[in-house]
């Protein structure tokens, strides 16, 4: 019989403490964040309807509905920032924290996302890495994809999920959070920057934005 050798792979734990508290942090900030936009935006509107008719023969409906037009992202932005939080906030509750945030091996990254029924799996050449960013407060690693990258490229598993593509794709309207805590990993950036080098062939690395 011949002995077949494992292949080889680097694996990123996660501290589970650091991601509840990093997740009731985002939490917070992106309620309040989300409340204050949409009260400004409600505000905004009634200001110009209210303009429209208290003041229907000064030829202020043109200011009114251009007012009404900037108003109309932010209320939207509010009620999509809570929606996603009320989605999150129900997989939490069903979903114990993942102990591993990254795996690489020679084929590709696996990558596990708060939200996400499965694991991303991407193949090294949709990758180009990861930028290392202050968000919330903390520094966070950001997958960043090769361009032209879908759900639908081949080899690519994973990227369709909604908590995924609210954390790789934002919406125009959200702020990102950023997809791993950088404080939560039990590896350190310049390890994990070596890994994915060695197993990209180079082609894959960590920036500092």
């Amino acid at each position: 019989m011949t002995d077949h050798a494992p292949v080889q792979t680097f694996v990123v734990g996660v501290d589970r403490e650091a991601v509840l508290r990093r997740r009731a942090r985002v939490r917070r900030a992106q309620r309040m964040g989300a409340w204050i936009t949409g009260l400004i935006g409600a505000l905004g509107i009634l200001g110009a309807l209210y303009a429209l008719i208290a003041f229907r023969g000064a030829g202020l409906w043109p200011f009114a509905l251009l007012l009404i037009a900037a108003m109309v992202p932010l209320v939207l932005s509010a009620v999509l920032a809570l929606r996603l939080d009320a989605d999150r906030q129900r997989w939490y509750a069903a979903t114990e924290v993942q102990p591993v945030a990254l795996r690489m091996s020679p084929k590709g990254l696996e990558l596990a996302c708060d939200g996400a029924s499965y694991a991303v799996i991407l193949p090294w050449p949709t990758v180009r890495g990861f930028t290392q960013t202050k968000i919330f407060g903390q520094y966070v690693l950001d997958l960043r994809l090769q361009r032209g990258v879908a759900a639908t490229t081949a080899g690519v598993r994973g990227l369709d999920q909604p908590a995924v593509r609210s954390i790789v794709k934002p919406s125009p309207l959200l702020k990102p959070t950023g997809m791993f805590p950088v404080n939560a990993l039990d590896q350190p950036v310049h390890v994990i920057d070596q890994a994915l080098q060695h197993f990209s062939a180079g082609k894959t690395a960590i920036v500092r934005a």
